[in-house]
């Protein structure tokens, strides 16, 4: 297979106890809100994240394919196993014995699947009869590290 960004998938992470604190209403780009001092609450991210707890994973992109979607090495994607691929998702896709993070394309005139890269120097993975494929999961969410 070519040049790919790669899911290293987690035995099992465990969680931190402590749940950090948010404001429920919103983040502002603009000026800070005088209410701000008075914040309370906290965000579980498995409830933002997770719609379906028995079919959903984290993964560790590893890997630069598909930086020119936003989804660049060392971050982590939500992956639902119970969704159906719509044509211009990003999948967890196996393909050869390997996971791999792509865009899928469902080109129903010519009935055939492709994986696309998003860097524009990678040619596009045609799905044929030949190939151990499937789609593992569809990518909801992705978690980027900024510091």
């Amino acid at each position: 297979m070519d040049d790919s960004t790669r899911l290293i998938m987690p035995e099992q992470e465990s969680a931190n106890e402590r749940e950090p604190s948010y404001d429920p209403s919103a983040i502002h780009a603009g000026f800070p809100s005088p209410a701000q001092n008075y914040m309370n609450g906290t965000i579980d991210l498995n409830r933002v994240l997770v719609r379906h707890r028995e079919t959903t994973f984290f993964a560790r992109v590893d890997g630069d394919s598909m930086k020119d979607a936003g989804i660049g090495n060392g971050d982590i994607v939500v992956i639902d196993k119970s969704l159906d691929a719509k044509d211009g998702d990003f999948v967890a896709a196996f393909i050869d014995g390997e996971f791999v993070l792509r865009r899928i394309k469902i080109d129903k005139a010519k009935k055939c699947v492709w994986l696309l890269s998003a860097d524009e120097k990678a040619n596009p993975t045609k799905i044929t009869s030949e190939n151990d494929f499937s789609v593992w999961g569809v990518i909801t969410y992705t978690i980027k590290k900024m510091r």
